[in-house]
């Protein structure tokens, strides 16, 4: 069985995806074996309500530290599902290639520091792009400068807004997300 450990700052929705994909075999051979969180947040009562061991370690200098000391040593993967803090250097080194991020746009448009939820889906309708997505990536020191896992995307039209593009955005995430995690765990590469 692969371990996984998410890391959440939100409402923990992708993280729920990833556990229901799990339950349904999508993910196979994977368990989540902990979720930790940046602040209080859903995210933490997702993992409760699942019987899966959570932590809450607050942001700041001294998280990815924390994060470091918690983390099982048989941990297969770390998914980044909605978690907004940036993890030191040591730390991405530490664990380089078993990190992983989901980002709401085609990186590498879009990414970097500042650029997360609606501020990724204002600058591509004031750009006037005419499509937008989500990746996921592997995470390393530089913020969202991974190699793409898995891409896809979704046109965007003149109506649209940040609103219904973070709609298009999330449905896209709920379905490449558990892909690319079986990928990971399942595929040799």
């Amino acid at each position: 069985m692969k371990n996984l450990v998410i890391l959440v700052s939100g409402s923990g929705t992708n993280l729920q995806r990833i556990i229901d994909t799990i339950g349904s075999g999508e993910i196979q051979n994977a368990e989540v074996s902990l979720v930790v969180a940046d602040r209080e947040c859903y995210g933490l009562e997702r993992a409760k309500n699942h019987n899966i061991e959570a932590a809450l370690i607050p942001r700041g200098k001294n998280f990815s530290s924390e994060l470091g000391k918690i983390i099982p040593e048989n941990t297969d993967l770390i998914v980044l599902a909605g978690f907004l803090s940036i993890l030191k250097p040591e730390f991405v080194e530490n664990w380089a290639g078993k990190i992983i991020n989901i980002h709401p746009a085609l990186l590498p448009k879009y990414g970097g520091k500042g650029m997360w939820g609606h501020h990724v889906h204002n600058a591509v309708i004031e750009a006037k792009e005419k499509e937008s997505g989500a990746t996921v990536h592997f995470v390393t020191v530089g913020i969202d400068e991974g190699e793409a896992i898995l891409q896809k995307s979704f046109e965007v039209t003149e109506n649209d807004t940040p609103e219904t593009l973070a709609e298009k955005v999330h449905k896209i995430e709920y379905e490449i997300f558990p892909v690319a995690i079986n990928k990971l765990l399942n595929i040799p590469i």
